[in-house]
């Protein structure tokens, strides 16, 4: 609560300065700040526990060094000190070949961050209620995660940056079911502010981790990549709340900017979980990384990516509209690379309102593994629980509606699933046969009584005419009164 607080009144000072426009912003804005804040406190312990351990940031810049002293610089001096020394210089950390990951993380984190707020003394008081949050504390760390996750809940509203926030409870089921182990090298190649690794460690913690030791296996087979400047920054925050030393992992690039024939065998991974951006376009030239697959939708060079990238064995869980299910032309000649090399065993249909108010299309999650070709696929279809017409910001998918789902599942082995209500299946043959679309329906759905055609044509006339005797009535009136 103490936290929420503390997090609450910092917006509202944000919202008194004039350089911060909306909640895009707003979140950027705190991000670079806490991250500071969160290093500096691992540091701290980290030169405990740690023999000849030196922090990535130079010690001016370190948050205890300018930051912590609550009647330290404020004002234009502060604004003078934010500006032009550390943003340079944390923008031009010296890298290596050699670096620390961790120094390496923070240059790529403050590589686009920018500083919005421009009242000093604002920033000053900020400053001093962040200050206030001990991130080595667990309980507070804790506390400040689970409001992290409404803060990226909020980027949803956020005009364009909704983009980079998939719902958790998707995320928690399409983790649930691949259950990855410490171990495995799980990669999310376009990963956002980096929920299907917070997802991920949490139910690796759970379930397998239980010494430093299987802690570090996990950390150290972790994998992801983002594009834009704000999530990314986002996402490394994110894993530095979730206890991971080192989220220099998270590297700031662009996946589709190698060719696909250059990623080669010993970069192959066992475990991909993604959604990636759709509906999208890229940029000019990408598509000739990708010959065999031209087309300038980025959700097709992403898929065709991640079949090669998966091992003989490996799994993989990808977000993909329905345009990706029924397209033609490239779409179907990926659909048919991904059955020939992939089994892809499931497909769970999710209503349209599942990414409300970013996106408002059908979406699907694609369950398959690598190493053998797709014999038949099972279909399953999510539907809004009865209590409601639709989801929405108020009434937000929740993992447990997806118990249904997870019950009728089978298991990691996909045992005793049986045709109900919401599941049936598909052969390979007859997905081959109409052209490899994907975009198969419920057949025991029932069709919705219009009632009969005949009947609601004579209903249509007779509401026609009264709509007609009732404009003539008003046309009437309306000239009496004028006339007077």
């Amino acid at each position: 609560m103490i936290v929420r607080t503390t997090v609450k009144s910092i917006q509202d000072l944000m919202r008194q300065d004039s350089g911060v426009d909306g909640d895009a912003q707003r979140i950027s804005q705190l991000c670079w700040m806490f991250f500071l804040k969160i290093i500096d406190d691992q540091d701290q312990e980290l030169e405990l526990t740690k023999d000849a351990y030196r922090s990535p940031i130079p010690k001016n810049y370190q948050w205890r060094n300018w930051a912590a002293d609550p009647e330290g610089i404020t004002g234009e001096a502060l604004l003078a000190f934010i500006n032009g020394e550390l943003f340079p210089a944390l923008k031009g950390l010296a890298v290596t070949a050699r670096s620390d990951g961790r120094r390496r993380m923070v240059r790529d984190v403050f590589e686009d961050a920018f500083n919005y707020m421009k009242s000093g003394h604002l920033v000053r008081q900020v400053i001093n209620k962040i200050s206030g949050i001990d991130f080595n504390n667990l309980d507070e760390r804790r506390h400040f995660g689970e409001f992290y996750e409404q803060l990226l809940n909020d980027l949803q509203s956020a005009g364009n940056a909704g983009e980079y926030y998939t719902p958790r409870a998707v995320t928690a089921f399409m983790v649930d079911r691949i259950d990855p182990h410490p171990g495995e090298i799980l990669f999310d190649p376009a990963c956002g502010t980096g929920g299907f690794l917070t997802c991920a460690i949490r139910h690796m913690e759970k379930e397998y981790v239980r010494t430093p030791k299987q802690r570090e296996k996990m950390q150290g087979a972790l994998r992801a990549v983002e594009k834009k400047p704000l999530p990314h920054m986002l996402c490394v925050t994110n894993m530095l709340l979730n206890g991971i030393e080192d989220p220099s992992f998270v590297r700031h690039d662009n996946t589709l900017a190698r060719p696909l024939i250059s990623w080669g065998k010993d970069e192959r991974v066992d475990i991909i979980l993604t959604n990636p951006p759709f509906g999208g376009r890229e940029e000019d030239g990408i598509e000739d990384n990708f010959p065999t697959f031209r087309t300038k939708e980025t959700a097709d060079f992403f898929l065709a990516l991640i079949i090669r990238l998966l091992k003989p064995g490996g799994r993989a869980a990808v977000v993909l509209p329905d345009g990706s299910l029924f397209g033609e032309g490239v779409k179907t000649r990926l659909k048919e690379h991904l059955m020939e090399e992939c089994d892809l065993h499931t497909i769970v249909r999710l209503p349209n309102s599942v990414f409300k108010p970013y996106a408002s299309i059908g979406t699907n999650l694609l369950f398959f593994e690598k190493g053998r070709p797709t014999k038949d696929i099972w279909f399953y279809e999510h539907r809004v629980p009865e209590s409601q017409k639709a989801y929405s910001m108020t009434k937000p998918i929740r993992l447990e509606h997806f118990r249904g789902c997870i019950d009728w599942w089978g298991g990691n082995a996909r045992k005793g699933r049986e045709e109900t209500s919401q599941a049936w299946n598909v052969s390979a043959e007859e997905i081959k046969a109409r052209g490899f679309n994907l975009d198969s329906k419920n057949p025991h759905a029932v069709d919705d009584d219009h009632g009969d055609p005949a009947t609601l044509l004579t209903d249509l006339n007779i509401a026609e005419a009264e709509v007609a005797t009732l404009r003539n009535q008003l046309k009437a009136i309306l000239g009496e009164a004028l006339a007077r």
